[in-house]
């Protein structure tokens, strides 16, 4: 046997566990987001589409998480079909102070290219939404370090939201 078959099948399992668990994070910040804003009757503001930039997920029609009353992402077709598509930058978001019961971000903050801007972006959410929570890749996942523009690497416990600057 191949002395390193079984190597790659342990790491091949562990990679299946991180993305697994991330997308069950992802599914529980969704869901509480949503939850939140149904229980103050305001809309939920979902920023990152779905769909992503994965023509995979489109093609088969398999969305990431759910929609929000508004769907906002520098591309529309991430937003494709499932709520009121609003074209905009998360640094600046044309909506009122507490527009939103809940802002919902997946996938998103660790594309800006500095830490500066992930806080401009976090205070700009803040501003429009009672609540923010935010999905993002974990450093365990070898498929989010080969991403190229993944710039940031976060995590979030309770209301504090922790950004570093990738190496």
């Amino acid at each position: 046997m191949n002395p390193f078959v079984f190597p790659l099948f342990i790491i091949g399992l562990h990679q299946v566990a991180v993305i697994s668990a991330e997308q069950k994070e992802r599914n529980e910040k969704y869901e509480l987001a949503r939850a939140y804003a149904e229980h103050v009757g305001k809309p939920l503001l979902v920023v990152g589409g779905p769909y992503g930039d994965v023509g995979f997920r489109r093609a088969v029609n398999l969305p990431a998480h759910g929609f929000g009353e508004y769907c906002l992402d520098i591309d529309p077709a991430a937003c494709n079909g499932g709520a009121e598509y609003v074209q905009a930058d998360v640094r600046d978001i044309p909506f009122p102070d507490k527009y939103f019961g809940a802002a919902f971000v997946s996938h998103v903050l660790e594309h800006l290219r500095y830490t500066q801007e992930c806080i401009d972006a976090v205070e700009e959410l803040n501003r429009v939404a009672e609540v923010v929570l935010v999905a993002y890749p974990k450093p365990e996942s070898i498929i989010a370090r080969l991403i190229p523009s993944h710039w940031l690497w976060l995590s979030q416990e309770g209301n504090t939201l922790y950004i570093r600057q990738r190496n």
